[in-house]
């Protein structure tokens, strides 16, 4: 039988040899030099006692010849036959390393029996192909996801050709919503910003004492010119927000869109103080409602998100924001394990000698902004080991904080290359004689991403499965 082909436990010839075809590539193997190396694919060979077990190593198998077939690269197998015989794998120069190392992947071969003239070499070589991938993968998801925002928007376009007044309002939306559609909508844009620009400035001046006026009464008063910029701007605000919403071309999803919201948060405040000071006009007894009033002028300050329709960079920081969560919440956990493990060393070695340090709790702020390297100098160690735990913690806080900002860095950038790519087709989208055709969007490489990413996973599907024979089959 197969079994006893091969060698069974019970009378294992050490110098049987086993024929192998590798795509035409014929040797024959030692037993013995196989068995060096249990964990590879040739070794396991050694111990099958059915064809079926034979066939999920090999690709096929010739009962009558003992030989066994694999469908792999046989320009690359002669680095195969130099390890059994050696123990060390080498790597030549002019060889593709994403090729070799699925090769030595699918024969068993770990990388670690790289050969040291060769191992620096390697890793240096394939450390530059996993930048190379990661790169295509960020140029995928800046392609993918532009095209299809550039699909969104063009859809959006399309639905006012089914509505009255469809070509008059898709010119208002456009110029209202692509602040660099037109010469109008530029002066526009800029109309905004200044608005923003000088709500935001009257809001601090008028927070100054210099600035500020009483009343007969003696109470703190509003400047008449400073309402009356603030009462311009809310009507310059409430006036876009209501256009917008007049010539937005799905009204039921209008909120859905951040920028959106944004604009009506940025007058909410105003119209709500409005509101609860005729209340309390109305109604004395509710004068505490006036500290709510207080919170909500406050609240202006959020108009200052507003230049993100009008900013790439914003827009760019808000996607960057809202995509790095895991990110963020690595920041976030290597600062909790860096303040906790630091308070508790400063609350052992300061303890007996500041009452700053008296309790772990109380050290949490300490921890928190040395680690930040905002260093307050409110708490500070006063004993030689405080201060060399002090100085571990500084530097400890640098890497912690260093290491997760390079990933949300490398976003923001895809985010911002992404964001101008869509303005610059967006813009390009001429409507005044109707929608003839789609915006120019390089397809051949859209869908050569897509492919791609399909043969990516592919592989990744091939080097998690038992065998090539069943992935074959899952496959077929």
């Amino acid at each position: 039988m197969t079994g006893q082909a091969l060698g069974t436990p019970g009378g294992r010839d050490h110098n049987a040899a086993i024929r192998i075809n590798v795509g035409g590539f014929k040797r024959h193997l030692h037993s013995d030099t196989l068995s060096r190396f249990p964990e590879t694919r040739l070794a396991r060979l050694l111990h099958c006692q059915s064809k079926e077990s034979i066939l999920e190593l090999c690709d096929d198998y010739d009962d009558t010849e003992k030989e066994f077939y694999f469908d792999r690269n046989p320009a690359l197998f002669p680095y195969v036959l130099n390890f059994y015989n050696t123990g060390r794998l080498h790597v030549m120069a002019e060889l593709c390393i994403f090729s070799f190392s699925q090769e030595i992947e699918y024969w068993g071969i770990n990388e670690f029996f790289i050969d040291s003239c060769c191992s620096s070499a390697y890793h240096c070589r394939k450390m530059d192909q996993d930048r190379e991938d990661w790169d295509d993968r960020s140029d995928e998801g800046s392609t993918t996801s532009s095209f299809d925002e550039l699909l969104e928007f063009y859809s959006d376009a399309t639905k006012f050709d089914k509505q009255p007044l469809g070509s008059a309002r898709r010119r208002v939306w456009l110029m209202l919503d692509n602040p660099g559609y037109s010469v109008t909508s530029r002066i526009i844009s800029i109309l905004s910003i200044l608005v923003v620009l000088g709500s935001i400035v009257t809001m601090c001046m008028n927070s100054m004492s210099e600035f500020s006026l009483l009343d007969g009464e003696g109470l703190p008063a509003e400047d008449p010119r400073f309402e009356t910029v603030e009462h311009f701007g809310i009507g310059w605000f409430t006036f876009e927000l209501v256009a917008r919403f007049a010539v937005a071309p799905d009204l039921l999803h209008f909120f859905e869109h951040p920028l959106n919201l944004i604009d009506l948060v940025s007058i909410l405040p105003f119209y709500l103080t409005l509101l609860i000071n005729l209340v309390m006009e109305s109604s004395p007894a509710l004068a505490n409602l006036g500290r709510v009033a207080q919170v909500l002028r406050l609240m202006r300050i959020f108009r200052i998100l507003k230049l993100a329709r009008h900013s790439t960079g914003l827009r760019s920081l808000g996607a960057t924001l809202r995509n790095s969560y895991k990110e963020v919440g690595l920041l976030l956990l290597y600062m909790a394990v860096g303040v906790s493990f630091f308070s508790v060393m400063a609350y052992t070695v300061e303890k007996e000698d500041s009452d700053d340090f008296s309790t772990i709790p109380a050290c949490w702020w300490w921890a928190t902004v040395s680690m930040t390297t905002v260093g307050y100098g409110d708490v500070v160690p006063v004993s030689i080991a405080g201060k060399l735990t002090a100085s571990a913690c500084i530097l400890a806080g640098i890497l912690v904080v260093v290491l997760p900002i390079t990933l949300i860095f490398n976003k923001f950038s895809l985010f911002y290359k992404r964001q101008k790519q869509l303005e610059v087709a967006m813009r390009s989208c001429d409507f005044d004689e109707g929608i003839k055709e789609v915006p120019s969007v390089n397809l051949r490489n859209y869908y050569a991403h897509k492919v791609k990413s399909l043969m990516a996973s592919l592989s990744n599907m091939s080097r998690s499965s038992p065998s090539e024979h069943s992935l074959n089959e899952s496959i077929h």
